[in-house]
């Protein structure tokens, strides 16, 4: 499975039907250098999309569902993407929740379906971005029925905010790669320091 937007950081993909959140989330322009924003077009989020379909359904061993986007869904699948960002960064208390977000997470259309072996599985409904958008908060839902949905977090580093999944024994991490954010941040804490020293000599 190629998860394209989070393997571009180098990253290892949540697991299960949850690295399809992490991949969207890791569509926006992040990391260090910054990468481009797969969404910013609507050919850019087709490609995105169409790969992350093929994903997810190896993931969850289901059929994708078929979705097509407009020049207006890649907007609207911008502007859910950043809401899920705030609302699952609130949740692991990397920030404080702002007034009026959530705006496209209001009316998501979502189905239940049994299926031949008596399993009931959700299924997303709508079109455009908000039939991604329901896939994606399916899979949150799911993830934060089996308590994994903590771990996926976003790189404390502001100049970066890489989307990741913490696998550390405490679920304690707070940087997407330590060498490469946490290091920085040790050091520019570290010079902080140090000059607030010489300031009181």
């Amino acid at each position: 499975m190629s998860w394209t937007a989070t393997a571009r950081y180098g990253l290892e993909p949540a697991p299960g039907g949850l690295a399809f959140v992490q991949d969207l989330l890791n569509t926006r322009s992040a990391g260090k250098p910054r990468e481009p924003d797969l969404l910013q077009t609507v050919e850019g989020a087709r490609a995105w999309l169409d790969q992350a379909l093929k994903s997810w359904s190896g993931a969850t061993q289901r059929s994708a569902p078929g979705i097509e986007l407009t020049a207006e869904d890649a907007q609207g699948l911008r502007d859910f993407r950043n809401d899920l960002d705030q609302i699952l960064q609130a949740r692991t208390g990397d920030s404080a929740p702002q007034p009026g977000l959530a705006a496209s997470l209001m009316t998501l259309p979502t189905a239940l379906r049994l299926d031949e072996h008596g399993a009931i599985h959700a299924e997303p409904r709508g079109t455009g971005w908000r039939q991604v958008a329901s896939l994606a908060l399916i899979e949150a839902y799911q993830a934060q029925y089996t308590d994994t949905l903590r771990r996926l977090k976003s790189c404390r580093n502001t100049r970066c905010l890489t989307a990741f999944y913490d696998r550390s024994r405490n679920n304690s991490g707070v940087w997407h790669d330590v060498r490469v954010c946490g290091n920085a941040a040790n050091l520019r804490n570290y010079r902080a320091r140090k000059r607030a020293g010489a300031d009181q000599v």
